[in-house]
């Protein structure tokens, strides 16, 4: 049974979400001013996770938009006029964007610093601002909170940066990831001189992420029963919505703002429990959390997304990144529970069997599994 401590916090949480209004309303009763200057604005990507949020948000600021990727995605309905160009950034094909020149540059998809030394070679001087979303996975230390933008980027250690393709990143992401974006960072500043901003996302969440590392969470916490949860509920999360931070990246482009931040939320400590509450709050239902240690977790290899161990991890910093510099310079977040409702609002869009198995987390059977070993062991 849940404590008098838990059962305050639920009613708490209860009490707010429920004046919550839903993915729909929210996007009717959220009207977006006009930026006091259009822009043009060329997106790279801008048909996967963050993209739409970023052309949907200028569009209503009153920007001119161009989209340049492969054309492997269907297009969402825009509410305005989008101008669509076709390259591809594997083979260095990126002749439509030759003789054109925009206001800002916004990279969505580059994880291949031979990507932004390319795109250098044909924007260069037709474009006054570029505008790079990199990772804290580029940080060389992990472990330790407060992870300022200032602190040591991880080294590659491989043979030639620029001969590593998307290809020989699938094959080692563990090891090339971070120290390949630090090295497209640097690239960035190569090619565009000091009139480029560094985003450092982590974890993005909300609707239209497909990866449902953090989706499974809300949606397990709405199936109700015994729900097994790692570490003892105080291990520090930290988590974005995509429409935060694709709306701020516009934002950033209006004010001219250069410079590096991490954009990491919320703006306030967020603890494991205080998240499944909040995701209570809003899927209603009788759940009980049971928590496991993290040695349990390791010994079982069980893959808990999101979640990371607040100490004697690599990994540990991950969840205390310091936000400081991109609250100041204009990032907000929605609620918590704002982003719950809406992302199971979208999920429950889906396709049936798209629902039927998520992409991250443990199934059903699993997780009983998981708990019937860690009840013996109590008993024992």
């Amino acid at each position: 049974m849940p404590t008098r401590r838990e059962l305050l916090k639920l009613s708490a949480l209860a009490t707010a979400a429920s004046a919550l209004p839903s993915f729909a309303s929210a996007a009717e009763t959220a009207p977006v001013g006009k930026a006091a200057k259009p822009l043009n604005i060329l997106i790279l990507g801008g048909t996967g996770f963050t993209g739409p949020f970023q052309v949907n948000y200028a569009l209503a600021r009153g920007h001119k938009i161009t989209l340049f990727n492969r054309g492997k995605k269907p297009s969402p309905e825009w509410p305005g006029e989008v101008e669509q160009l076709h390259g591809d950034r594997n083979t260095g094909d990126l002749k439509a964007l030759e003789g054109r020149k925009w206001d800002v540059c916004i990279d969505n998809p580059t994880s291949l610093p031979v990507w932004v030394r390319d795109a250098g070679k044909v924007l260069k001087g037709n474009v006054g601002h570029y505008l790079f979303i990199s990772t804290i996975s580029v940080y060389a230390d992990g472990s330790k909170p407060g992870i300022t933008e200032d602190a040591p980027l991880a080294v590659y250690k491989g043979k030639d940066a620029m001969a590593e393709t998307q290809e020989t990143l699938r094959g080692d992401i563990e090891n090339l990831y971070g120290p390949l974006k630090a090295l497209s960072e640097a690239e960035a500043r190569k090619q565009f001189g000091e009139r480029v901003t560094i985003v450092r996302p982590g974890y993005i969440v909300g609707p239209r992420d497909e990866t449902d590392r953090f989706t499974y969470w809300p949606h397990r916490v709405a199936q109700g029963g015994e729900m097994l949860v790692p570490g003892d509920g105080a291990d520090p999360v930290q988590i974005i919505d995509g429409r935060d931070l694709g709306e701020w990246m516009i934002r950033l482009a209006e004010a001219g703002t250069l410079g590096t931040f991490n954009a990491v939320g919320p703006n306030y400590s967020l603890g494991m429990d205080a998240m499944l509450y909040g995701c209570q709050a809003v899927t209603g239902g009788p759940v009980t959390f049971t928590h496991v240690t993290p040695a349990f977790v390791e010994e079982k290899k069980v893959d808990l997304p999101i979640w990371v161990p607040a100490r004697d991890n690599p990994f540990a910093g991950y969840g205390q990144v310091s936000n400081a510099r991109a609250i100041q310079a204009g990032l907000s977040f929605r609620p918590l529970a704002t982003t719950v409702t809406d992302l199971l609002a979208w999920f429950r869009g889906l396709p049936a069997d798209r629902q039927a198995k998520l992409r991250a987390g443990i199934t059903r059977e699993q997780e009983a599994e998981l708990l019937k070993a860690w009840g013996s062991r109590k008993g024992a």
